[in-house]
């Protein structure tokens, strides 16, 4: 791996950066305090191509690849994480599609989601599942050219925003386990969401509880090959996983930031507290563990350009960038002291933030399982 980005790559950084600064710190906080989802700022960032970087451009992407993708959500992460995390969301549908959908599919949903005209949820957890496959409820049955799906999802971030579902359900006589997955549209009859859960952070992603009451599916949405959908499910989440790591480097990031400003400024004894020893030892810890979750995930993000499976990596990724990103905020509030702890100061909010990469696209504990297994079975 060449450890250089491209001039085009650095361009993107560049631009992202810039976008971040002028359109989505300034509504940060507000995005915060409301814990509404944010449609113009989506919008926005719909405009400047931010939806379909790593697809290619007959699809409506930019073609830019998934090096570009994590350079984008970092930048966007080091002021809100919810910003970064609507494109992480709305890539788990779009990479199920690109992978598994048929031209047809591409054409009808890739394209609009790809170029930011819609939104788009993943619909696979239930109440009862967390990440076991087999105690899927939700169950669709074949009537003529149609599927009719019924069941509940729990979980679903995006809900307010979305017009497109990918929802994972097993056949009505199917007691094997294995799922499906289908192009849903939210417009649909049956498709009910209630109204979104507040969170601790992340606010404005908007997850939300689905209903699906006898929901009918043309057949052609189908995505893939009937009971398939499970694998559709780890592949697309592999990339989720990575957009998760590089949400965590920029929280990580800008915590750093706004740590090193701080401790400039900030005096004791009549000395910037950046003179102070323990400062440093904060300070040059939490650059480090930032440098290392950045490294980890740009590599595993290579190698997806390269077109190869990175569930093993972006599972290492996730894990390891989501524990700096919450050591790290933590760090922040130290050095931040009591002022940190108040409400209308952006370490604050980072820190909320942070605790979420550890749990969503799957919690640290399943991914040190992936890894193992992994490990286990390259060895024989």
């Amino acid at each position: 791996m060449d450890f250089k980005l491209s001039e085009h790559e650095k361009m993107i950084q560049r631009t992202a950066r810039d976008f971040t600064e002028r359109s989505v710190r300034p509504v940060a906080m507000e995005i915060d305090r409301k814990c509404e989802f944010p449609f113009e700022l989506a919008r926005e960032m719909g405009s400047m191509g931010y939806f379909g970087l790593p697809y290619p451009p007959e699809y409506g992407g930019g073609g830019a690849g998934y090096i570009s993708y994590v350079l984008v959500i970092e930048q966007l992460c080091r002021a809100a994480m919810v910003a970064g995390a609507i494109i992480g969301v709305n890539s788990l549908a779009e990479e199920s599609i690109f992978r598994y959908g048929s031209k047809g599919q591409k054409q009808r949903f890739l394209v609009a989601l790809a170029k930011g005209e819609k939104l788009s949820s993943f619909a696979f957890t239930e109440a009862a599942t967390g990440s076991d496959p087999r105690a899927i409820e939700t169950r669709a049955r074949p009537d003529g050219d149609d599927y009719v799906i019924t069941g509940q999802k729990q979980f679903v971030a995006l809900s307010p925003a979305s017009q497109v579902a990918v929802v994972f359900a097993r056949e009505e006589k199917d007691e094997t386990g294995r799922l499906s997955a289908f192009i849903v549209e939210t417009s649909s009859p049956g498709y009910h969401m209630r109204h979104p859960c507040e969170t601790l952070g992340v606010r404005g992603l908007c997850p939300a509880v689905i209903y699906l009451d006898d929901v009918r599916v043309p057949k052609e949405n189908l995505l893939g090959e009937p009971a398939t959908g499970y694998g559709i499910m780890l592949e697309a989440i592999s990339v989720g996983k990575l957009a998760v790591a590089a949400e965590a480097v920029g929280v990580g990031q800008g915590a750093l930031e706004l740590s090193l400003n701080y401790a400039r400024d900030r005096k004791a004894y009549g000395s910037p507290i950046a003179e102070l020893l323990s400062i440093k030892w904060l300070l040059a810890e939490m650059a480090s563990r930032v440098e290392a979750s950045r490294w980890l995930t740009y590599k595993t993000a290579f190698l997806r350009d390269q077109g190869a499976g990175i569930t093993k990596e972006s599972a290492m990724a996730k894990l390891f960038a989501s524990q700096a990103a919450v050591d790290v905020t933590r760090m922040a509030m130290q050095v931040h002291g009591a002022y940190g702890y108040m409400k209308d100061m952006e370490i604050e909010r980072l820190y909320r933030d942070a605790k979420l990469t550890e749990i969503y696209e799957g919690v640290s504990e399943i991914q040190r399982v992936i890894i193992a297994d992994h490990l286990l079975r390259e060895k024989g």
